[in-house]
């Protein structure tokens, strides 16, 4: 049926890291951890999760320590494991890794445009593709919700496979997933239906 929810899943962006305040390119899996604020925040978030009773059905984190060490708090709360999945991974940035914004447009000005606007190039050369790299967070997004039919998930992974996500379930033009904003230590709500999704809430930040 059209109004039919296929499933519920509520995307937790892992806690902040050293890199979080300059807010770096990172697709690196092993660095950088979570950092005492990144803690602090998943805490909030794990008060939030509890004071609005939200129920799940199974736990799913990214491969990234950072995204691992979120998950590992979220689950002593709902006292049940986590499972990770690889293509929950943050888009590859190649040889923009652990570089700054400010430092990109300094070193490659003209990638760093392309980056924003060209979503079928990959920007750079040794980098995932924006609409790859959305297609890829869309075909695992939507193995999971096959694998829980009429249930509700949660999946802590990054800031762009969230951007991703959103963006593939409002079916919106890839070149705007730049202009979605989630920050650290966040909530987004997005419910699956047969036909269409709706997106419940995005990037909360609990007080």
């Amino acid at each position: 049926m059209y109004f039919d929810r296929k499933c519920k899943i509520t995307f937790i962006c892992n806690g902040a890291t050293i890199y979080s305040e300059d807010d770096r390119f990172t697709d690196s899996e092993a660095y950088p951890p979570l950092n005492e604020a990144g803690q602090e925040e998943i805490e909030k978030i794990c008060e939030y999760l509890k004071k609005r009773a939200i129920k799940n059905d199974k736990i799913y984190t990214s491969p990234a320590t950072r995204s691992v060490q979120s998950a590992g708090m979220i689950s002593k709360l709902f006292k049940q494991d986590f499972e990770i999945v690889e293509d929950l991974h943050p888009r590859k940035c190649g040889k923009f890794n652990g570089l700054t914004f400010e430092q990109v447009y300094e070193k490659y000005p003209d990638e760093l445009e392309k980056l924003f606007y060209s979503t079928d190039v990959a920007v750079p050369e040794d980098a995932e593709s924006i609409s790859d790299f959305i297609n890829r967070v869309n075909v695992t997004i939507n193995s999971l919700i096959e694998k829980n039919i009429g249930g509700r998930i949660i999946i802590v992974t990054h800031k762009d496979v969230i951007k991703a996500a959103v963006c593939a379930a409002l079916n919106m033009p890839h070149s705007s997933v730049s202009k979605i904003y989630i920050k650290s230590g966040s909530a987004t709500q997005i419910s699956y239906f047969e036909k269409w999704s709706s997106l419940m809430y995005c990037g909360y930040i609990p007080m």
